[in-house]
């Protein structure tokens, strides 16, 4: 009863799928037999509606020009009628396959609804040439939607390919857009819609002849290389031009015709060729189905036998393996990142079977092997740190005794020149102290930098731009006058110090990165705008990530260190730091200091008005 009990649902689980892997396979081939049904009844009298609505379209524009009698109008559409009766009748008998066949059909009867009035329109002249085509065309498309909809099938290239079959009807559709438009002189607007469904209706073909296979490709092919066909588009540059090409109906007709017999012959042919991938889907549900039946049976026998003893050791290996992963591994983490010592017991798993024996010692093998490389790296770490820490002091040391000299040449200099390269020397020596300080950030430190009281932002901004290398490529905007909290002022300059840097570097040299400031809602914006080539989405994306969580530093990954100082400074602030495209095809960078950090603009002084008036003396 236990072992039962045990391979109960499995078991039960491998009849059900045998009974599903039949029922959708035989549910498939009847799929596509139903295929043929759905061409009989909709596709094929939709194509012969869709014929008969274009030949209507086209009396109906020679009746607005004078060029064709009523007689001849009510004749077509009685055809026309014709036709529609039909489809409804036969339409209704597929109709209610699906929900989305219903839907779209019901939007066919819609627009056929609509003849009526747009014949009217026609017969009262209330309705101009270029309106009567593009209400013939609406009812048009709505019926090769029916086609698109119907063509569903689950055989993938018989889907293809009768999608891209349906391309080529409406290419022929388009053309005969094209045929009715122009029949005489055209006006511009005429010009216009003909230009554009010229257009649409040469992409259409060149893309569709690259997807079709060479059965159904090569009589389109033999078509669109003939020479009516090229005679047909030089025609159509003449009517984009404006003249109106005497032969231009007989060459259209033509091809018009030519290109229904195409269709209809390569609709025809995807349709013959749903019948025998049914019949190799249904043998090979008979394959599979017996197949199945027996790989069950083989399975039962199996199980009884050796289901039970496997299945106790490999639970009980489970749970020693999840232990590990789950509570034993990173209990163990954070205590060596907390600098504590740690001993492991091993993982044992009492089994008779050598291979769940094997597999368990090499769970404690991988435990022990981990944890030495968790202890190692954070010894690593720690050491890289203290080197950090210790280069960058005595690098601020020596900077700072550097800066004092240069303040001392500088106020004893006279000459212009040699004051200019001292001014560089103190630039240099700036940034030099601002990739110590990075130094410093890396090893997990704070830099020793600050302010007692509160900065103006302006100055913030202009203070990171005089850090850069490239200063004079950055402007920076003027901004209003709020002030920034005096101990995060260090941190804040050399984290937009770090932007602007990296928008100077990856722009060209001839191009300005602007700097802008403005209130928000939630505290101060600064944004860093460059004009380089920009990022990716995927490299935005993986960048703001890194940004939102900064991750422990790798020193493999040195290309990025100031990307990991800025996501260090602000993660210390709760500032909020967003990479995203600028319209000028670069990139900008959007820091949000938070309010807590912002104080208001000083009170401006109180200016005492002049006892008397001033008076501005001019000098000639």
């Amino acid at each position: 009863m236990k072992i039962i009990g045990i391979l109960l649902v499995p078991l039960t689980s491998m009849v059900v799928l045998w009974g599903v892997i039949t029922a959708v396979t035989a549910t498939e081939s009847l799929e596509l037999r139903e295929y043929k049904t759905l061409w009989t009844n909709l596709r094929h009298p939709a194509y012969k509606l869709i014929n008969e609505i274009q030949r209507e379209r086209l009396v109906s524009a020679k009746h607005l020009r004078h060029m064709a009698a009523q007689p001849a109008v009510e004749t077509q559409r009685s055809r026309t009628d014709a036709a529609e009766i039909t489809f409804r009748r036969l339409s209704d008998n597929s109709k209610d396959r699906s929900e989305e066949i219903r839907t779209q059909v019901n939007a066919v009867y819609t627009q056929l609804n609509r003849l009526d009035v747009i014949r009217g329109e026609i017969d009262t002249s209330l309705s101009d040439r270029l309106h009567a085509v593009e209400s013939y065309d609406a009812i048009v498309d709505t019926l090769f939607g029916l086609h698109r909809r119907v063509a569903l099938i689950d055989d993938i290239p018989i889907y293809e390919q009768s999608r891209v079959v349906i391309d080529m009807s409406y290419a022929k559709e388009l053309l005969t857009r094209e045929q009715a438009i122009a029949l005489g002189p055209t006006t511009a607007a005429e010009r216009r819609t003909f230009t554009q469904i010229v257009g649409n209706r040469r992409f259409l073909v060149d893309q569709a002849l690259g997807e079709l296979d060479p059965p159904l490709r090569d009589p389109q092919v033999t078509l669109i290389t003939s020479a009516t066909y090229q005679r047909m588009r030089m025609m159509e540059d003449q009517i984009i031009s404006g003249r109106s090409p005497n032969d231009w109906l007989s060459v259209t007709e033509e091809l018009a015709e030519s290109f229904q017999d195409v269709q209809m012959r390569a609709s025809a042919n995807l349709n013959a060729r749903a019948d025998p991938v049914a019949d190799e889907v249904l043998n090979r549900a008979h394959l599979l189905a017996g197949t199945a039946l027996v790989l069950v049976i083989v399975s039962i026998v199996f199980s009884l036998r050796m289901g039970n003893r496997l299945s106790r050791e490999l639970g009980a290996l489970r749970l020693a393996a999840l232990e590990v992963a789950q509570e034993r591994l990173p209990h163990v983490v954070g205590k060596l990142r907390g600098g504590e010592r740690v001993e492991l017991p091993e993982v044992s798993v009492a089994s008779s079977t050598v291979e769940i024996d094997d597999v368990g010692q090499a769970f404690s093998t991988v435990q022990q092997t981990a944890v030495e490389a968790a202890i190692g790296q954070a010894r690593l770490n720690d050491g890289v740190g203290h080197v950090f820490r210790n280069l960058a002091r005595r690098s601020q040391t020596l900077l700072h005794r550097q800066r004092i000299q240069l303040e001392d040449m500088q106020h004893r200099a006279t000459d212009p020149d040699a004051l200019e390269d001292l001014f560089k020397l103190d630039h240099l020596t700036t940034r030099m102290r601002r990739h110590a300080e990075g130094l410093i950030i890396l090893s997990g430190a704070t830099p020793g930098r600050g302010w007692s009281r509160p900065v103006p932002l302006l100055d913030v901004a202009r203070g990171a731009a005089a850090e850069v290398e490239d200063y004079p490529r950055v402007t920076v905007e003027p901004m209003s006058g709020q002030r920034l909290a005096g101990p995060v002022v260090g941190d804040v300059i050399h984290l937009v110090a770090e932007l602007i840097e990296n928008a100077t570097v990856y722009s060209p040299a001839h191009t300005q990165v602007i700097v802008r400031g403005e209130e928000a809602a939630r505290g101060f914006v600064f944004e860093v705008e460059d004009r380089g080539l920009g990022m990716s989405a995927e490299v935005l994306a993986d960048l703001n990530e890194r940004l939102a969580s900064p991750p422990e530093f790798d020193l493999a990954d040195s290309d990025r260190l100031g990307l990991f100082v800025v996501s260090r400074l602000a993660a210390r602030h709760d500032i909020r730091v967003t990479l995203r495209g600028s319209p000028y095809g670069g990139t900008t960078a959007i820091v949000l200091i938070p309010a807590e950090h912002v104080a208001d603009p000083d009170p401006e002084p109180h200016v005492k008005e002049p006892a008397r008036p001033m008076r501005v003396v001019r000098s000639e």
